[in-house]
């Protein structure tokens, strides 16, 4: 009989994944709270009109969508954006404005799983709401550089490729295309640099504009345009700028977005964007039926290609192989060399962990030698033995192998000596090292 597999599109986390995972979390907390950024959370469910109202009929073709037991609608969330534009102009008068936000959590998305991409993910959210300004575009755009720095990417291996719909607004004002095509032809827009040529072009004739006009105004449009004016002064006051690329055919596809809009893109590996965001200045007012009209601009960033990138990049490496040390194993392995003291040696563990020690031991009667070679497993710093000594407990360095006994009274600071000294130090600090 076959055994049971993981859904298509799902992913196990072993311990190991886990400590990566949880590495990549803690990076994300990091830099937004830095930034100032509040962390909230929102349902895993919702009712499937929430992401009708926002993108349409069309957005449930990728929805984890079914009926409840009440014949209700509901979806799982495939991104977190509108649940937080509910959750926003619900209670926005409690908080004050700019309103910044952050939150990290699994998505769905019912798509074909590939390389960097997946149907179950986790998405680290950055939003700003109540702020117009091109000051708050600037910070996200900021704190996504800062994220990826955190992580060990040089800023010579990643590139912020940034635009602004405003400059397809006017274009296709000055081009006089019917409003009616403005979500079509940016739709056109997002897929210009997949697309066959041939394609594009027919696309483009159909709703009156030519290839050769839309290229040649892609073409001319660089870091100098007005639209990128002020968020360009900015980034350059804080040393940034060199981090961003104007690219007119980033749009963001749907009508989602209103202003700026950027994509992070790896330069070495030819990966899929690993964030994107920008300015969406409708959604709260369309999402309250029109009683909340709140600018807000967030972005978002992956963790499955985030963590391909990761994984090719030699300094993010040794980053998460730093948190993993750290993370797993113990402090100290408590051995019971004598069986008549393992009720003390239970003690003593117990007043260690409360201690805040990582502690581990041996459940059952085991020999000493296979006790100590679980303590190296384990990546102890010390072997605490038990003995017939006791009530002197042995403190047996694992690092430069050297021991001392100390009084099982003493032995919850001569841990906590042993642990502040540097990995191969002395194995408890003198007097004048703790001075």
């Amino acid at each position: 009989m076959a055994g049971f597999r993981t859904v298509k599109g799902f992913r196990d986390f072993f311990p190991e994944d886990c400590a990566r995972r949880n590495y990549i979390f803690d990076t994300w907390r990091a830099v937004a709270r830095r930034y100032g950024f509040m962390e909230y959370e929102a349902p895993v469910l919702e009712s499937t009109d929430l992401y009708r109202k926002k993108s349409g009929d069309e957005i449930t073709g990728q929805l984890f969508c079914f009926e409840d037991k009440a014949q209700r609608e509901v979806a799982l969330r495939p991104e977190v954006t509108p649940s937080l534009a509910r959750m926003a102009t619900a209670r926005q008068r409690d908080y004050k404005k700019p309103i910044k936000w952050f939150q990290i959590g699994s998505c769905f998305r019912y798509e074909e799983p590939g390389e960097g991409r997946s149907r179950e993910f986790i998405q680290f959210n950055a939003d700003i709401l109540g702020d117009n300004s091109p000051g708050a575009d600037a910070e996200l755009v900021a704190m996504a550089i800062d994220v990826m720095r955190e992580f060990g990417i040089q800023p010579e291996d990643f590139i912020i490729r940034l635009s602004n719909r405003s400059i397809w607004t006017q274009f296709l004002t000055d081009n006089q295309v019917p409003d009616e095509h403005a979500t079509t032809f940016l739709q056109i827009i997002d897929k210009i640099e997949r697309a066959k040529p041939e394609d594009t072009a027919n696309k483009l004739e159909a709703i009156g504009l030519s290839l050769g006009v839309v290229r040649a105004f892609m073409d001319g449009t660089n870091e100098d345009h007005p639209a990128f004016a002020e968020l360009r002064a900015n980034l350059e006051a804080r040393g940034l700028w060199s981090c961003v690329k104007i690219d007119a055919s980033i749009v963001r596809g749907l009508a989602y977005y209103t202003g700026t809009v950027f994509e992070v893109f790896d330069l070495k590996h030819g990966l899929r964007a690993v964030a994107g965001g920008g300015r969406y200045d409708k959604l709260c007012a369309l999402m309250s039926d029109g009683s909340v009209d709140m600018p807000s601009a967030g972005f978002a960033m992956g963790d499955v290609v985030l963590g391909i990138l990761l994984s090719k990049t030699p300094g993010a490496q040794r980053g998460i192989m730093d948190y993993m040390t750290a993370q797993f194993g113990v402090d100290v392995y408590v051995v019971v060399a004598d069986e008549a003291q393992r009720g003390h040696a239970l003690a003593a563990v117990q007043a260690l962990r409360s201690a805040g020690i990582r502690v581990d031991y041996s459940f059952s009667a085991t020999k000493m030698n296979k006790q100590l070679q679980a303590a190296e497993n384990a990546k102890s710093r010390a072997a605490l033995i038990f003995g017939s000594e006791y009530p002197e407990v042995v403190i047996k360095n694992l690092h430069n192998r050297e021991q001392k006994g100390v009084q099982a009274t003493e032995l919850v600071e001569a841990v906590k000596a042993l642990l502040s000294q540097p990995a191969h130090g002395p194995l408890i600090a003198s007097e004048s090292e703790k001075g």
